[in-house]
C-alpha cells in the first residue's frame, strides 16, 4: 500500500504541475507543486481556524493506530 494517494491533479503545461495528495494513514491533505526539473515544495492544506485538512474516507483502517 501506498502511504500518499493523489486526489487532484493540475497542469499548466509542461512546466508545471500541481497536485493534492492524501496521506492515507492520517487522512491529512498537502498540496505539491513542481515546476519543470525543478524541485517543488510541500505543504499541508489548512483550514480557517489554521488546523490540517482532513479526509477521513481517504485514510486506510487496516493499517490506522490512531
Amino acid at each position: 500500500m501506498r502511504r500518499f494517494k493523489v486526489i487532484y491533479s493540475q497542469s499548466n503545461g509542461l512546466w508545471s504541475k500541481q497536485e493534492v495528495l492524501v496521506d492515507t494513514k492520517t487522512g491529512i491533505n498537502y498540496l505539491s507543486v513542481r515546476y519543470g526539473g525543478y524541485p517543488g515544495g510541500l505543504t499541508p492544506l489548512l483550514d480557517r481556524e489554521g488546523k490540517p485538512t482532513v479526509t477521513p474516507e481517504y485514510i486506510e483502517r487496516d493499517d490506522y493506530e490512531g
